[in-house]
């Protein structure tokens, strides 16, 4: 099965998943693990918008950082940007910050309403260089849509 194919599934599962969940975090509990499980990453999470940080919520991999200042980091220049970053080595990013050493490439999802304020990021992690593109920001952006 083709990455595309494999997300395309997971599309269709997600939202059968969530649909009729009302509550935010075990959304994000259940997409961080379905995405996790399913596509195989090293580490997939959500960050949600407390103030002028992001604070840890749920995630499928190892320890993670607990909160990011806006704007440092992948996850928090995503935020600060608005828009999906994909990272095809970490070490090559200005300010990464390395929760994990393992960590070699990363794509973070703002999350949001249409028209409202960043409130998260989905923040995935792969311990390979070169995992993210073009077809995983296009479906990552809309199995975050799904949250809502």
């Amino acid at each position: 099965m083709s990455k595309e194919e494999k997300y395309q599934l997971l599309v269709r599962q997600i939202k059968a998943l969530v649909e009729g969940e009302e509550d935010e975090i075990a959304r994000m509990a259940n997409i961080a693990a379905m995405v996790h499980s399913e596509m195989g990453f090293w580490w997939t999470g959500f960050y949600r918008v407390q103030g002028e940080e992001l604070v840890l919520g749920p995630f499928q991999g190892p320890v993670a950082c607990s909160r990011i200042p806006f704007g440092r980091g992948v996850c928090g220049t995503a935020w600060k940007e608005e828009k999906t970053i994909i990272v095809p080595d970490v070490d090559q990013f200005p300010g990464h910050i390395a929760c994990s050493s393992e960590s070699r490439s990363e794509i973070v999802v703002p999350v949001r309403r249409p028209f409202e304020p960043v409130i998260a990021v989905l923040d995935i992690d792969s311990r390979e260089l070169n995992t993210f593109d073009e077809t995983d920001r296009v479906y990552l952006e809309q199995i975050v849509s799904l949250l809502f």
